[in-house]
């Protein structure tokens, strides 16, 4: 376990993949003399579970209570056998889909021995996505919502572009004095407000040059292609997506209108906009590639032009 601050280690899963970075981010807390919190248990892996326990034997304490930032198969399925192993509740979102024993409100106050977290509501990349605050620390576990690297997938139907912004904006205005963004994936970051406002600068920028590429009028795959030409065509797909993100904000504002082509997808449009993921493996991620990124249903091939 790496240790973070005098409260906080963290345990990092064995899932790397495109999606999951080094592979996701697990928190241990201490709120206690002999009380701890987990914190996103990750997935179902004895290896990450055996971690956890280890680390409240060389605590010699007990898990209170065990924390789900949201529902996506990376952060969620290690909360149930941990909870069997502990028996430690499981709190997660209201509209968490997983089994869990509480359901927490926004600005909810956890109060355990020695420590407390407020709870912040944080869609956007998930509708059913959590946000701890570790009040006397000032330390934000983030999730998904911010990493330690790189940026954030928000992808319809669960990722909303505007309700992701006004999640940013909130965590600026109001904890942009934090000392420390523990996320779901990456290193620690400790420069939070710069954090943050990098994060807002990048999706307005990329918002700014979804607008720009749309004279004319184009489709998702002419625009990742006008876009996105500095990154792996091998994440075409997830840039699709946000760009959808972006197209589905921007028409319900009346800025940008579509319409159906009458033509069927070419084999190269249809690899943006519907990608065969048969062909991944689990072991590459594909479960969380299907959740990520929201695939399900084939997009239809529009043209969308500025209204």
């Amino acid at each position: 376990m790496v240790t973070l601050s005098p409260r906080v280690g963290r345990l990092r899963a064995r899932n790397p993949s495109p999606m999951t970075l080094d592979g996701t981010n697990g928190y241990v807390v201490r709120v206690g003399p002999r009380a701890l919190v987990a914190i996103d248990p990750g997935p179902v892996d004895a290896a990450q579970r055996d971690a956890f326990l280890a680390a409240a034997r060389e605590a010699n304490a007990a898990y209170a209570a065990i924390l789900v930032t949201h529902g996506h198969p990376d952060h969620f399925p290690g909360a149930a056998p941990l909870a069997a192993a502990t028996g430690a509740p499981v709190f997660a979102h209201p509209e968490a889909r997983f089994p869990h024993d509480r359901a927490l409100a926004d600005a909810e106050r956890l109060a355990f021995d020695d420590a407390a977290f407020t709870v912040l509501h944080g869609p956007g990349h998930a509708r059913d996505h959590l946000i701890f605050v570790l009040d006397d620390e000032r330390a934000l576990f983030t999730g998904d919502v911010i990493l330690g690297t790189g940026t954030v997938v928000v992808a319809p139907p669960g990722g909303e572009m505007r309700t992701y912004q006004r999640t940013l904006h909130r965590l600026r205005d109001e904890y942009g004095d934090a000392n420390a963004i523990y996320g779901g994936h990456g290193p620690e970051v400790r420069a939070v407000r710069a954090k943050l406002d990098e994060y807002i600068l990048h999706r307005e920028a990329r918002e700014r040059q979804v607008v720009d590429a749309l004279a004319g009028g184009a489709t998702i795959p002419e625009l990742v292609a006008r876009i996105y030409t500095d990154v792996d065509r091998r994440l075409w797909p997830a840039a699709a997506r946000q760009v959808l993100a972006y197209l589905i904000a921007l028409e319900a504002e009346a800025r940008v209108r579509s319409e159906r082509i009458t033509r069927g997808p070419t084999a190269q449009e249809a690899a943006l906009l519907d990608p065969d993921l048969s062909k991944l493996g689990e072991e590459a991620g594909a479960d969380v590639i299907r959740a990520e990124l929201g695939y399900g249903s084939a997009e239809p091939l529009l043209r969308y032009r500025l209204a």
